[in-house]
Order: structure tokens, then sequence, then C-alpha cells
């Protein structure tokens, strides 16, 4: 058995259920690609992405690791079972399925660097490594792509033919030329576009471009500010997330449930929370619901503004009794997406708290919404 063979049989007794090596060299294009996208600012609010020393390091990952020669790629499979049925008794959240469970780092991480130090003992000497899982300036997709791992598609996630999409990557770079025995996998898209017409914000403003300040992942996740209003309608029930554009896609047939045990739902509350229960939590048992679960990163103001949107977009009448109470919420943001809520769901009694909320509120900004929201209300 060879040196790829026993790697690749390593990395799959850690549970990965793809692996490959690439060359430390990402290829031009992709290059090519990373740099438009942010040239035309596609990367919304995430500066880091555009950093010049960040982009650096993903034209160059010697960089990172001097000496960097080959990136063992690896993915797992996600995928989980359905969830039971919801019932039909007050409104739901929806988030995506790749957090329903634990958080695919603290899964992903240790495996990673347990399959370095398996590398560095086959091949022996002082081999350096450096291990990623989607936290590191890297061009995770093109290496995997390179590994073999799969195409990317037009709604730009890594597709691999027999498993779909609902795959999480990582990668360990290291100072060595180890075999490539994989081959690369052309694209495979063809003339569909089902990806590009079924995203409701038309964020994939093109095939395989996808513009994050109109994604609904990028909006409920790394967006930290208020969601522009003319997008709040089209977010629908998401709170975290989004899956719409993978959900669709041809290739997620040949999908099957993930082997792992840690990303396998156990219940309806986790896939599909109910809105009223999340719009009430406080700091300690938002910290405490979500302990362990990647929603536990963006903090507990950020997914109450996602909370009160859906709200505004599914909740009805029933919501407004928790959206007055956020109206009182220590933060802006919350009082802010609470109040355009009320305005969805309109009424006498939505009417009502928001005019007393706007006798009271000293912020601003949140003040002018409170305004807009009463005259939203007004007009119907």
């Amino acid at each position: 058995m060879g040196l790829s063979e026993r790697i690749e049989e390593r990395a799959r007794r850690l549970g990965f259920d793809l692996v490959g090596v690439a060359s430390a060299h990402p290829p031009r294009e992709h290059v090519r690609a990373y740099r438009d996208w942010v040239a035309r600012g596609d990367h919304g609010g995430m500066a880091y992405m555009a950093r010049p020393d960040r982009i650096a390091r993903r034209e160059d990952p010697s960089i990172i690791l001097p000496g960097a020669r080959s990136v063992v790629c690896v993915a797992v499979n996600y995928c989980p079972a359905p969830p039971p049925p919801p019932a039909n008794d007050r409104p739901r959240g929806r988030i995506s399925n790749y957090a329903w469970r634990q958080d695919y780092h603290d899964w992903m991480l240790p495996r990673l660097v347990e399959l370095a130090a398996f590398i560095r003992a086959e091949v022996g000497g002082g081999v350096r490594h450096q291990a990623y899982v989607d936290t590191g300036p890297v061009l995770e997709r093109a290496f995997a792509a390179q590994a073999g791992l799969g195409f990317i598609g037009k709604n730009t996630c890594l597709i691999h033919p027999r498993l779909g999409s609902w795959l999480f990557l990582g990668e360990v770079l290291v100072d060595v030329d180890l075999p490539r025995a994989g081959q690369t996998i052309p694209p495979r898209c063809g003339i569909c576009t089902r990806c590009l017409q079924a995203c409701p914000t038309g964020a994939l403003a093109a095939p395989y471009r996808l513009d994050a300040r109109r994604c609904i992942s990028y909006l409920t996740i790394e967006h930290k500010g208020p969601i522009p209003p003319n997008l709040r309608p089209l977010l629908g029930e998401w709170i975290y997330g989004c899956d719409i554009c993978q959900e669709v896609c041809p290739w997620q047939r040949f999908a099957r449930p993930t082997a792992v045990s840690a990303f396998q739902v156990v219940s309806l509350g986790h896939a599909a929370p109910p809105l009223l229960d999340l719009m009430t939590l406080d700091e300690e048992g938002f910290r405490r619901r979500f302990q362990g679960s990647p929603i536990l990163r963006i903090g507990r103001e950020r997914l109450l503004r996602n909370v009160a949107v859906a709200l505004g977009n599914v909740g009805g009448p029933q919501a407004v009794p928790a959206l007055a109470t956020a109206l009182t919420d220590p933060s802006p943001l919350v009082r802010d997406h609470a109040a355009w809520a009320l305005a969805q769901i309109g009424g006498p009694e939505a009417a009502r708290v928001l005019d007393i909320a706007r006798e009271r509120e000293a912020d601003p900004s949140v003040r002018r919404a409170l305004v807009v929201a009463l005259e939203e209300v007004a007009a119907r």
C-alpha cells in the first residue's frame, strides 16, 4: 500500500468520507476569481476577506506555512436525516442543517491534527503542518476541487457526484511533497440554473458568483448590523443560514444521511425551533441553549434580530406580545427589528405597543424605525 493509500485509509478511519492531495499552489483561475469577487464588493462587510495580507496568503500558502508543498484535503458528509414533522401550532424558524447539532469545527479540527501526526510519522523527519477548518486564509474549495473531492457548482458550493454538497471541508498544509492519486472532477452543472432561480434574494448574481450582500446566510450570520429592510421579507423563516441553493440542486438526490452521530438531528427543536421561545431568551438562556452549537458564535443580539424578522414574516398576531417585550430589549438592533416585525403584522395592538415604545425610546435610529413602523400600520 502506497503512502497516498495509507493517508486515505487513516482519514477514513478518522471519520472523513473524502480525502485527496493537492499542490500548495492554488489554480490561477481561482485566484483571479477571488480577486474579482473582492473588487466587486461581493464580500460585503467581511473586511478581513479583502485585507491585502489575507489575499496574499490565499494566493501563496507558503506565507502561512514556509515551504508549503502539499495540501491534504478532506470532507465529511453532514447530511442529516429529515427532522420530525412540525405540528402546526406555533411559528417556527429555520436553521441551516449544518448547524443542527455539534459545531463542526470542534469535531473536525482534532481529527485533522491527528491526521497530520500520522503523516509526519509516515514521512519521517520534522514535517511541519497547519490545519484549518474554514477559519484560515486558504482557498479551500479550490484546493478540494484540485484534490478530486468534487467540482464547484454554479451555487459556488463544492459538489461530489455521489454525495452532493452537504460537505464540511478541512485542510492540512504540509511542507513535503505528497503523492496525488485522485483525478479532478470536471464541472457537471451543464445548463442547469435551478440554484440561481431558487435564491429568494438574488444573491447568485450569475453562475459561480455569489454576492454575499444579498445572501441569507451572510445576512443572518456574518452581517453584524441592521438587515436591509427591502431584504427582510425575503428571508422568510430563516434565522441562521440558508440551504435553498443546495436543496434544489439535482446532485443532492445522491446525498445520504451522515454516519457521524454528532451531526444527526435528534429533535425538531434543533432544526426548526419555536420562534416565540427564542424571542424571550436572555443572555444566559441563549448561551445555555446553544452551547456547543455554531449558532453560539453570532451571539444573542444577532440571533434575536433574525428571529424578529422571521416573526414579522410568519408570526401573525400571536407574536405581538413577544415583540412588544423585545421593544424594551437592551439592544437597539433587536428593538429596531422588533419594530419592523410589528409593522408587518399590523393591527390595533401592534400600533398601541409601537406608540408606547416611541414615547420612551431614546435611541434616534430606533425611534425613526418606530415612527416608520407606525406609519406603515396606519397606512393599512
